[in-house]
């Protein structure tokens, strides 16, 4: 084991994970380090210090309490008091009102930002799009997006509001969690879970990117329900870093915490990552999309969106989620005599899409990788003209055709969201978004058909 500080060079490719989701981990760096029989005895192995992080109240049921217990070099709580970040970040929110953020019914879509020219980390590439709730009073979400250019530098980040679910659309994520390492490329998504100290380097260069935050719950797997035992995301897919630690000294080092949506600083003279046993269920994880198992319809009809989650944050309500994240992945599509594209809709949810790569078989043109859209509490939405006119066009003799080369996702929530007004002016917001479905003609044929005329005649009789 070296023990050398954390750089982007330094950090391995090849790395070991465990597989799970949901399970009860264990790893050690060294080994030995893990306690056994208790989770904190009066001298833990090689002098380490026991320290519990709980992602759910102590008296939460069973079946959803996650805590984990890390055994570290220096406690965590081993650093200055914490003070606002001067300069102030100013762009995070994570309490919407009408004083932050405002409401429209309008469809919107932005184009891909463009990444800054000066030096800019995750932290300070990241900025709110929209959401609803708030994390002071733990229900709600938040979604943003980021643009960075450099990996970050003595400092670590640690979210106090929420879980961070990360979609990179471009450039590798190398991620030092204090569990471990993981590394994330555009088509794999990682889930951070509240209060865990992280890094994001940065091995490809420019990164640019999605992230859904939760407030007040955690994702887990959809129920399966008739489909049976298997199929969508499976347990085994996802995957947990191993244990790995570093012990050197880091005169000045950094947290940035943000709570609240506000972010605050402390200074320490240790790196954050120097957990050398851990074991529990509240873990950072990544998730390979392309691991995913679809399902489709057979016969006829376009399925509803729902088919193809992933991951689930739900609400006390059966079947209502917080905030589901859902994908669109290459799949077959073979229904007879049905408009295959996703119907014309308006829904009681709130829809925010994004696109990893490829094309969106419901937009002909204009919503691009990086790009994003948002179609709120019962704002109409669906295919573009060219889309429905194509689709018309190849009447019954489509055959069964095969989606390929994309990754598209939807960000869905029963709460309806306020906007950020930096997104609402930002200058890569399609104005023009509108003008897509303008062209939608009336193919509306009063006369009756002879199939028709036979039916209405059968009726009669």
């Amino acid at each position: 084991m070296e023990n050398k500080p954390t750089k982007c060079h330094d950090f391995p490719t090849d790395l070991e994970y465990q597989s799970g989701f949901g399970n009860h981990f264990s790893s050690e760096a060294i080994a030995g380090a893990l306690p056994q029989g208790q989770n904190s005895p009066l001298i833990c192995p090689y002098g380490l210090y026991a320290e519990q992080i709980s992602g759910t109240s102590f008296t939460a049921p069973r079946k959803l309490n996650l805590r984990s217990w890390l055994y570290r070099i220096k406690p965590s709580v081993t650093h200055e008091p914490f003070k606002p970040r001067v300069p102030s970040h100013g762009k995070l929110v994570s309490e919407f009102n009408e004083s932050n953020a405002s409401a429209t019914p309008t469809q919107l879509r932005w184009k891909p930002v463009e990444i800054p020219d000066t030096p800019t980390d995750f932290i300070d590439g990241l900025y709110t799009v929209c959401g609803a709730g708030s994390s002071f009073l733990r229900h709600g979400f938040a979604i943003h997006m980021y643009t960075a250019n450099k990996s970050m530098e003595n400092c670590a980040f640690c979210n106090a509001d929420g879980d961070f679910l990360i979609v990179p659309q471009q450039g590798k994520l190398w991620i030092t969690t204090e569990c471990g390492r993981l590394q994330v490329s555009p088509g794999e998504v990682i889930v951070l879970p509240q209060g865990f100290r992280f890094v994001v380097n940065l091995p490809d260069g420019p990164s640019r990117g999605y992230v859904a935050e939760i407030f007040g719950t955690h994702f887990q797997l959809p129920d399966l329900g008739p489909i049976g035992a298997n199929g969508l995301a499976a347990p085994r897919d996802f995957l947990v870093p191993a244990a790995w630690f570093e012990q050197n000294s880091c005169p000045g080092y950094t947290i940035v915490q943000k709570f609240g949506g506000e972010l605050f600083t402390a200074r320490q003279d240790f790196s954050p990552f120097n957990v050398v046993a851990w074991h529990g269920n509240y873990v950072p994880y990544k998730y390979d999309l392309s691991k995913f198992c679809p399902y489709n319809t057979v016969l006829v009809d376009h399925g509803d969106p729902s088919i193809n989650t992933v991951l689930t944050a739900p609400t006390d309500k059966p079947g209502v989620a917080l905030l589901d994240f859902v994908i669109f992945p290459p799949r077959w599509l073979v229904a007879e005599n049905t408009f295959r594209p996703p119907y014309y809709h308006r829904n009681c949810m709130s829809e925010f899409m994004g696109l990893i790569y490829g094309g969106y078989e419901a937009k002909a043109d204009g919503f691009l990788p990086g790009g994003a859209s948002l179609h709120s509490c019962m704002t109409p939405h669906g295919p573009d003209t060219k889309t429905y006119e194509a689709t018309i066009a190849h009447g019954n003799e489509a055959g069964p055709h095969r989606i390929a080369d994309t990754m598209a996702f939807m960000f869905e929530s029963c709460l309806m969201p306020r906007i950020c007004p930096w997104a609402l002016e930002s200058p890569f917001s399609d104005h023009d978004y509108y003008q897509c479905w303008i062209g939608l003609r009336s193919h509306f044929t009063p006369e009756e058909t002879e199939g028709q005329s036979r039916d209405l005649q059968n009726g009669r009789d």
